[in-house]
């Protein structure tokens, strides 16, 4: 038996790793942590009623001085063996720990810090891969110093404003005129910097990585094509999927390894652990990264479910302390033009394909 630390319970993805845990490895002990005393990962049951997590803690913030002394007692005490580290504020500061003390807490599996820290911080991204075909033309602005004037001459518009940190399209909006870009800016005051980048008209895509070392090892596509509340949200777009196709299109996963590659060289390191990528496709269809995520994705525990299991390859790795024994699959293809519909308060739901939205005998 193992014991497994997940950080950030409260959050759909750790929430979903857990469940997925739970199915692959029911002795496993699992112990969770949040900041937050009403996280819902703590209270979340299996359908006989039994908790998923064996027990759950309270947390200090990853920035706070008590932070890592309360994880190193946390993972003495209950002899943790390893950690899903999920919220990236987190995977940023046990990469400092790990420069600062030349070792983790517990065993983990992530990317060292100046990837993370680059990844983290779209604006830091958007510098890296300036000039290069791997994402829209982007500027970074703040509130002291919007750039009207080139946001209107080098991006134009309509175009597209979110925030430099967050996920989730924390402050995403679809810009049609300076006058909107004004009042966004205006709306969005608590929120000090965000990119502006030229507004893609084609398909939301993600791609869920694994890499090792340096070493690419596997990868699957998705289609983000509904999303969950969509008119709760300015923009139409929450950040959680609502229905999604599993796609087996190489090019996507050509495409992010590429840029993977392209940042390895940039920063002189080697890419490692789980590298989760949002892109848009433009008007004629090319691909721009608009988001990189250095952990898993929300959609990791409906990917596991069709065959793409990296919750369980993490596990291996960690226990292994290798990759040997992980297959390697870098274009990984799905059995059967499988969908997804998620909302709130409902475990995801898998389709063999959408064939089924015209079956007849699913109308009245």
């Amino acid at each position: 038996m193992k014991t497994i630390l997940i950080t950030g319970i409260g959050g759909l993805t750790p929430r979903s790793i857990l469940t997925i845990i739970k199915e692959n490895h029911p002795d496993y002990h699992i112990i969770g942590c949040d900041i937050e005393k009403k996280a819902m990962g703590f209270f979340m049951k299996d359908e006989s009623g039994k908790p998923l997590l064996d027990e759950y803690y309270i947390a200090p913030r990853c920035n706070a001085p008590e932070y890592f002394p309360w994880i190193e007692k946390l993972v003495k005490e209950k002899g943790i063996d390893y950690a899903f580290v999920q919220p990236e504020s987190e995977i940023v500061v046990w990469g400092q720990y790990y420069e600062d003390h030349g070792r983790f807490p517990c065993p983990v599996f992530m990317g060292c810090k100046l990837l993370s820290e680059s990844l983290r911080d779209k604006s830091i991204m958007a510098d890296l891969l300036e000039g290069t075909e791997y994402i829209p033309k982007t500027i970074k602005v703040t509130q002291d110093n919007p750039k009207y004037e080139e946001v209107q001459k080098e991006i134009g518009f309509p175009c597209w404003i979110r925030a430099t940190e967050g996920t989730g399209g924390l402050g995403s909006l679809k810009l049609e005129d300076i006058s909107s870009y004004k009042s966004w800016l205006f709306i969005n005051s608590g929120i000090q910097e965000f990119t502006v980048s030229e507004f893609l008209t084609g398909r939301h895509l993600a791609n869920q990585m694994l890499y090792y070392d340096g070493e690419y090892v596997k990868g699957a596509a998705l289609e983000c094509a509904e999303y969950v509340m969509a008119n709760t949200a300015p923009s139409h777009v929450t950040g959680n999927t609502h229905f999604g196709r599993f796609l087996n299109e190489d090019r996507i996963n050509k495409f992010c390894d590429d840029c993977i590659k392209y940042l390895e060289k940039k920063l002189g390191i080697k890419a490692h652990g789980i590298l989760s990528f949002d892109l848009k496709e433009d008007k004629d269809g090319n691909l721009k990264v608009t988001e990189v995520n250095i952990r898993h994705m929300a959609y990791t525990g409906v990917m596991a479910h069709v065959g793409f299991d990296l919750i369980e390859d993490t596990i291996r790795i960690m226990e292994d302390g290798n990759c040997d024994n992980v297959e390697r699959d870098q274009y990984h293809h799905y059995e059967k033009p499988y969908i997804f519909l998620r909302d709130v308060d409902v475990a995801p739901i898998v389709l063999d394909s959408e064939d089924i939205f015209d079956d007849p005998k699913a109308r009245f």
